[in-house]
């Protein structure tokens, strides 16, 4: 039931209903990147609790540490995985995730990072087909349960985005977003920050992301992977660690 400005009750306007649609992506991006999101983010740290084992991060640093893994790591390899999966789902050609999703596995060097990637792309899979009730999630769920597709996180994202409707710019704005919350979250968890500096970090990172995003969106296949190799050596150590907060 609708209520008109003049306190009457009727049917909505034309514009009110174009609005409350054209409002519907932006809604799934809100859902997707709220941290309440049971995707699995909240289990990784992306490599930070590496960086403080080894001593190598500290307050004033970590905001440094994450505009390069967006700029040199998530950016060139996730980022850029996700916006060709879109475009591949869309444009109804499956065959052409699967091999995007193969070619970003293929580029994550450390164990750890592998199985934190599929685990959480896995999850965001299942999850999304409950919620969203889209075909085409349900589609790549099922090829990602034969192992016909490693199902990674960004993938995975890319699949569920365009099967929403949410636009390819938008939609990797949204996911590159929804890992500086939990790259922050990670930071807060291991006292490298507070919730208020954290919302700082998060602000600072906005033009980064906006650089990360254009780039990302210019890039082809070829180009999918990251050249963090002091991350991936955190990383490394980081499976050997005697104890663990963090799964990445």
């Amino acid at each position: 039931m609708y209520r008109n400005e003049d306190g009457s009750v009727g049917e909505p306007p034309p514009a009110v209903i174009a609005g409350a649609t054209a409002l519907g992506p932006l809604l799934v991006s809100l859902q997707l990147t709220d941290s309440a999101f049971p995707s699995g983010f909240y289990t990784l740290s992306h490599s930070l609790e590496g960086f403080a084992q080894a001593g190598a991060v500290d307050t004033a640093t970590v905001p440094q540490l994450l505009h390069d893994l967006l700029l040199h790591g998530v950016g060139p390899a996730d980022a850029t995985a996700l916006a060709l999966a879109h475009r591949a789902t869309a444009a109804g050609d499956p065959a052409a995730v699967v091999r995007i999703d193969e070619h970003l596995f293929a580029t994550k060097l450390g164990r750890e990072m592998r199985q934190a990637a599929t685990r959480t792309g896995r999850q965001l899979l299942d999850l999304g087909q409950e919620v969203f009730d889209r075909p085409e999630i349900g589609d790549y769920l099922g090829r990602v349960v034969r192992r016909e597709a490693p199902g990674t996180q960004a993938v995975a994202a890319g699949v569920i985005y365009a099967a929403t409707g949410v636009p390819v710019r938008q939609a990797v704005a949204s996911d590159l977003f929804a890992f500086c919350v939990s790259f922050a979250g990670a930071a807060l968890r291991l006292r490298l920050t507070d919730h208020r500096s954290a919302q700082t970090l998060l602000r600072g990172a906005a033009p980064v992301i906006e650089e990360a995003v254009e780039a990302a969106l210019r890039r082809e296949l070829d180009d999918v992977g990251a050249t963090v190799f002091a991350s991936d050596i955190m990383s490394g150590r980081h499976e050997r660690a005697e104890a663990r907060l963090f799964a990445s």
